[in-house]
């Protein structure tokens, strides 16, 4: 297949995606105007359902502004060749390979920051403050900018050069020796993560003792969850939305709720969340879904080592010579509809285990402040009610709202 062809092709899917991705937009925003079924009409008022569809409105206009300038910039930089002329010019400064490929990605994170950071500020500072959601400052706002870089810059370009310097010793067959070290990193960081990097970023402070912390410790007991540690997180010293989640591996599991989650709901609410979360440990939801990550970042591994050294990719991308850098870009563009498909397979698998942990919140818990507390985290997060089912199916991670409530009343002691 010709360089040209390969052009082709990117743009093509460049296009396509695009094309996609506003169609169902579009079709999702005119759904949210939908009149709200029976089992879903006591979340809202009038007042607030109308203000939830003002607000997904705003941010589906917003979205298709932001989609559509961004799809003019991708494709005009793969239309001219801009990357390859990009990488050629680095090679004047910098002679080692590896660190090129680094500085060169490196550019283009910083580069495709700064052009959507206009964006990034109108939607926290404008959209989500009209909304009532933002509580960021814009010293905030960019402290974790500085820190999204730094964290980048370590742990990307750690991994990064890792690819690079085995790519340039082994050859194809680096895919088997990266899938090891990739997979050791994925187990560290999700061992890691609420104790080293959450606290970059927010707060943790163990929740004091009282009616809270005595009915989430007597629930763990009563199905034998290894609980350690309960967490509060100051999840409002950027937004008023709510969000609950436990980590660790093997026996040592956390707790983290969210501050602004424990302000709006009660305890029975709270403790249906967390039994919940428990739901997928006692499924096992969490060691599946990090084997399943493990084997598909194989695979993909795989399929790139067959491609990793073929010069028409990087001579797509507008390079006249091989670089290997340039064609990890251009096998992630080639691959992403492969990468769709499989994103659409994993939300349908994460959809059922979401019905499960429901079902075991239910029967180990309450199926009653379960569904009181979907309503309420909904109504909270001006969540949209009736999404178009194709784009339900093809984006969302857990069941829309009504068929989570309809399935959890068809539970004994809902």
């Amino acid at each position: 297949m010709t360089p040209q062809t390969i052009s082709y092709i990117i743009l093509a899917f460049l296009a396509f995606d695009y094309v996609f991705e506003q169609v169902m937009d579009f079709l999702n925003l005119k759904s949210s105007k939908k009149t709200l079924p029976a089992e879903l009409s006591d979340i809202y008022n009038a007042d607030e359902y109308q203000k939830s569809q003002d607000y997904h409105a705003e941010r589906s206009r917003f979205g298709f502004i932001t989609s559509a300038l961004s799809f003019i910039i991708y494709f005009g930089v793969i239309a001219t060749g801009f990357l390859g002329f990009w990488d050629h010019y680095l090679t004047q400064w910098i002679a080692h390979d590896t660190l090129r490929a680094i500085v060169f990605f490196a550019s283009l994170y910083i580069a495709s920051d700064i052009l959507t950071l206009p964006f990034q500020y109108y939607s926290t500072f404008v959209i989500e403050e009209k909304y009532g959601f933002n509580k960021s400052s814009v010293k905030l706002f960019f402290m974790d900018k500085l820190k999204s870089y730094l964290l980048s810059a370590i742990i990307g370009g750690g991994i990064l050069w890792i690819l690079l310097s085995l790519i340039a010793a082994i050859g194809s067959n680096f895919w088997i020796w990266f899938w090891v070290v990739i997979s050791v990193i994925m187990f560290l960081l999700n061992m890691f993560y609420t104790s080293v990097f959450v606290p970059l970023f927010n707060k943790l402070s163990p929740l004091e003792e009282g009616e809270l912390k005595n009915a989430i410790v007597s629930y763990c007991e009563k199905v034998k969850f290894p609980l350690t540690q309960v967490f509060i997180i100051d999840g409002s010293k950027r937004s008023t939305k709510s969000n609950a989640y436990f980590s660790g591996i093997g026996k040592k599991k956390k707790i983290v709720l969210f501050d602004t989650l424990v302000e709006k709901h009660s305890t029975e609410e709270l403790v249906a969340v967390l039994a919940h979360e428990v739901g997928h440990y006692k499924k096992k939801h969490i060691v599946s879904g990090f084997v399943l990550s493990i084997l598909q970042t194989g695979l993909i591994l795989f399929i790139l080592s067959l491609f990793i050294n073929t010069p028409s990719l990087s001579e797509a991308l507008g390079s006249p010579t091989l670089s290997v850098h340039l064609n990890l870009v251009a096998f992630g563009m080639l691959f992403s509809p492969i990468s769709e498909v499989i994103g659409i397979f994993m939300n349908l698998l994460s959809r059922k285990n979401e019905y499960e942990a429901d079902q075991y919140a239910a029967e180990t818990y309450d199926g009653k402040a379960l569904i009181k507390a979907l309503k309420n985290l909904a109504s909270h997060n001006l969540s949209n009610l009736t999404p178009h089912p194709l784009f339900a199916f093809i984006n969302y991670s857990h069941p829309p709202m009504l068929k989570r409530i309809q399935h959890i009343k068809s539970l004994a002691n809902a």
